[in-house]
């Protein structure tokens, strides 16, 4: 199943992605009924996407095409939501073959950042280039949506606790972050350096989620390719080595590193790629 978040005049509403179009909660509860919440966000946080799904699989997917629907073409997306109780990053988790991947040390733990909400835009929205901060880059990558609260969790409980999944792109002021790594917080927390895409999809759209590509484009041109199984910390892994750290809640995102990053400047396009998603756009503005 997918979700997208839509704009409709001064609201961003959940819709049900159909084949002829985004299908609103709103329509749906009115002819199923439901009562379900119309904010992505609320449907995570109070538990309801297993209700939709259910619903979704049991007859519900069909439905849709006899529901009012807005075309794909005529949609404008923002985020998923806008104010997740926490970003998470992990750096430098992607090595380039399965040789490297087998040669990886075992006790090598993620390099881990978080990020604020106030970073958080969605898709077409600008990234904006601070004054006076240097060279700033920008990379695609897969993003983890917890659907559940969990603590101390292991990676066999992992698919019980994610709510799905995200495209994401992450922006760096990396001439900061070359200066001291210690700076890699302020780094990576100007307004407007996390792009949240706009469409949730759920752990059963990726049966093989270890051979989905992710690609960083920059004006149209990809820079950097690679696939979730090149990573050194997994998805499974890096939801259970966090829970280790805090409580994870509904709507924490997780963003799982990336193939590589890419300079960018005033005028510039930079995108997120990856099979079974559609693109994040976003472009840059001085």
């Amino acid at each position: 199943m997918r979700i997208s978040t839509v704009k409709l005049e001064e609201y961003e509403l959940a819709a049900l992605n159909g084949d002829a179009g985004l299908v609103l909660m709103d329509t749906i509860n009115k002819a199923e009924g439901k009562t379900w919440h119309t904010e992505l966000f609320d449907i995570i946080r109070l538990g309801e996407l297993d209700d939709i799904t259910e619903w979704y699989e049991s007859g519900g997917k069909k439905k849709l095409a006899d529901f009012p629907a807005l075309p794909y073409g005529e949609a404008e997306y923002g985020p998923l939501y806008r104010n997740p109780r926490k970003i998470w990053g992990i750096g430098m988790n992607y090595v380039k073959s399965e040789d490297e991947l087998a040669a990886a040390d075992p006790a090598d733990e993620p390099v881990s950042f978080m990020k604020p909400d106030t970073t958080l835009i969605g898709p077409l929205d600008a990234i904006r280039i601070p004054a006076g901060v240097g060279t700033i880059t920008a990379e695609a990558e897969l993003g983890i949506v917890i659907g559940k609260a969990c603590k101390n969790i292991t990676e066999v409980d992992y698919g019980d606790v994610i709510a799905g999944y995200v495209a994401t792109i992450d922006v760096t002021a990396s001439d900061i972050h070359a200066r001291n790594q210690r700076f890699l917080t302020r780094a990576k927390s100007f307004d407007t350096f996390f792009s949240l895409g706009s469409t949730l999809v759920t752990k059963e759209e990726l049966p093989d989620l270890l051979g989905v590509h992710v690609e960083t484009a920059l004006n149209g041109e990809v820079v950097h390719r690679n696939k979730l199984f090149n990573m050194k910390f997994r998805p499974d892994y890096a939801v259970a080595f966090h829970s280790k750290v805090m409580t994870l809640l509904p709507g924490d995102i997780i963003m799982t590193g990336t193939p590589g990053a890419v300079v960018i400047r005033d005028g510039d396009i930079i995108e997120c790629r990856m099979d079974g998603f559609e693109p994040l756009h976003n472009p840059v503005r001085e």
